[in-house]
């Protein structure tokens, strides 16, 4: 930018990174609803909860942070995901609140959960240009969708239990690229590899 005297400024962005956030918030939040996928306990407000503040709120703040960074793909990941998160607990509470009827029923979750992995299976050819970590989470992720997507269609419940166990795996590995990042940072140097493109 020029000013009157004809000297340059540089705007420098030197805010910190907001990407592990929202891959911890989304990880900690996939491990502990596939939990219950897996059939370990039942869907209750401690994953309510987690849904809204974590995966949901937290994904959403992080999306806004990567808009300003200028960075389409962490915006659009994490604003989807986070919106993801509270759309899912909403289709949960509307019902039990009785201000809305059920969630049309199998095929309708079924249809829900494969929008959600053909917009994941897009975002994943992105992360071809990224990181090997990236990779996995976004690859693990879209099998997950669509197991999950088959369990509902199905209505076989061992479908939706191998889910449970894939999505634990999807959720470690996210919360393994967010920690990457914050302890590789701290250090300087790598600690843990997300193994860079």
């Amino acid at each position: 930018m020029q000013n009157s005297n004809n000297c340059s400024v540089t705007i420098s962005d030197i805010t910190a990174n907001p990407a592990p956030l929202g891959l911890l918030g989304f990880g900690m939040t996939t491990v502990l609803l596939n939990l219950h996928n897996a059939g370990l306990f039942t869907l209750g407000s401690m994953i309510l909860a987690m849904g809204l503040c974590y995966g949901g709120t937290a994904q959403i703040i992080v999306g806004i942070m990567e808009w300003k960074k200028n960075n389409t793909f962490g915006m659009t990941a994490f604003l989807s995901y986070g919106l993801f998160w509270i759309s899912l607990v909403m289709l949960l509470l509307l019902p039990a609140s009785g201000l809305a009827e059920g969630t049309g029923g199998n095929i309708a979750m079924a249809s829900y959960l494969t929008m959600w992995g053909i917009f994941t299976a897009i975002m994943f050819i992105g992360t071809l240009r990224m990181n090997r970590a990236l990779q996995f989470v976004f690859g693990s992720l879209t099998i997950l969708f669509f197991l999950l997507a088959i369990g509902d269609l199905t209505g076989i419940e061992a479908i939706t239990r191998i889910a449970g166990i894939e999505g634990i795996i999807c959720g470690f590995s996210a919360i393994y690229a967010g920690l990457a990042q914050v302890l590789n940072e701290v250090y300087g140097r790598v600690i843990w590899p997300i193994w860079p493109v």
